[in-house]
């Protein structure tokens, strides 16, 4: 008990020391963004429907499932586009990902989409404002584009802005970095049409929902929904074939930035289970691999297998080699996001009806355009 007292002492005084930081960083931050609101920086919109999906803290929101979603949503009505900065990709500047593409090129997350989602057009760029205009040259029959983590990029214009925030530790109670967790300060919520509560427990109750709205202090313009996560049938990382988890024994291997709630529910619905942990984003290496083999072998419980998460699998698939000679299963295990309180249909249709307005206004206006040129 004295120990976790010093160590919340030592913390209380590190975050304390961080606080003038945070205060230089958040007046930065603050005259940036005013500077787009008084249209001193300019910002470009695009002749195709823009959303961006993004939050104001730095992660663990839950933000790609919800990309997923709204892909979804669209991709059987609309030629549809993601554009994300390729978060520690080894390459640079604008890239489709194709035949040939793996999370070195991309990053994890486009790489994710890429492997779930044959038909999308998935593409990276760490400027957006360059990045569409290529990728619309190189894709003219491109009709919506998902910026993915660009809330904060605001060189670009978005017709639909979707701000998440994560149930656990919502924006409304952190603070500004390097004091908190926010990227910009909490009044940044005001740009955002659309505010989702993430990550949020499946027997949450319309009061306390009522509640959490009521911090959030929507303003007229804005709509608040809730949604949770839910956990799709595993899949084999490398045959692609459906894998049967039962109540076997577990090696999760998670680099994610909020492994918990997946860790909770493997503990809930397994035998038992044993965690390797990595940094988020973390790319897997040869030691790291030695280390999932070797928990593996030495772990004298039956019925083993490996399981990970889909940002996982697309690091780990660059090993797909070595781990195929392992000759082990290892369990992709899928996420979803559902709506809660019977609200889905409402969001689906803000997100339906501003794609097919926008297309229908510019179609109207400028004819057939070319979607690469500023309006």
């Amino acid at each position: 008990m004295e120990n976790k007292n010093l160590l919340y002492y030592i913390f209380s005084v590190v975050r304390l020391l961080l606080y003038p930081f945070a205060l230089i960083y958040g007046a930065l931050v603050w005259l940036r963004n005013r500077l787009y609101d008084v249209k001193f920086f300019n910002s470009v919109e695009f002749s195709v429907p823009v959303i961006t999906i993004g939050n104001l803290s730095t992660g663990g929101t839950g933000k790609t499932p919800h990309v997923e979603y709204l892909v979804n949503l669209l991709q059987y009505r609309f030629r549809v586009a993601t554009m994300s900065r390729g978060y520690k990709r080894h390459t640079q500047g604008f890239l489709l990902a194709d035949e040939n593409t793996n999370a070195l090129r991309i990053g994890d997350e486009p790489m994710q989409y890429h492997m779930k989602f044959p038909e999308l057009v998935v593409s990276v760029a760490e400027e957006r404002m360059i990045g569409i205009p290529t990728l619309l040259q190189r894709r003219p029959d491109v009709e919506a584009i998902l910026l993915d983590d660009a809330y904060q990029h605001r060189s670009v214009r978005a017709g639909l802005n979707i701000l998440i925030t994560d149930h656990a530790k919502p924006f409304y109670d952190d603070y500004i970095l390097p004091f908190g967790n926010l990227r910009e300060s909490r009044n940044a919520y005001k740009r955002a049409d659309v505010i989702i509560v993430s990550k949020c427990p499946p027997l949450l109750t319309p009061e306390e929902a009522a509640a959490i709205e009521k911090k959030i202090a929507p303003l007229p313009h804005q709509q608040v929904f809730f949604t949770g996560i839910a956990y799709s049938n595993p899949i084999d990382l490398l045959t692609k074939e459906h894998v049967a988890l039962g109540h076997k024994n577990i090696i999760l291997v998670c680099g994610i930035a909020r492994p918990e709630p997946l860790i909770n529910y493997l503990k809930n619905t397994s035998a038992d289970v044993h965690t390797l942990t990595y940094q988020d984003h973390h790319y897997f290496v040869t030691a790291d691999l030695e280390e999932i083999k070797e928990a593996y072998d030495n772990w004298s419980v039956p019925d083993k297998i490996i399981v990970t998460t889909e940002k996982d699998a697309a690091r780990l698939y660059l090993h797909a080699d070595k781990l195929r000679a392992w000759g082990i299963t290892i369990a992709v295990l899928p996420i979803t996001v559902y709506v809660l309180f019977n609200k889905g249909k409402e969001l689906d249709a803000i997100v339906t009806n501003y794609v097919e307005k926008t297309i229908a206004e510019n179609n109207e206006v400028f004819g057939a355009p070319d979607p690469s040129l500023p309006l």
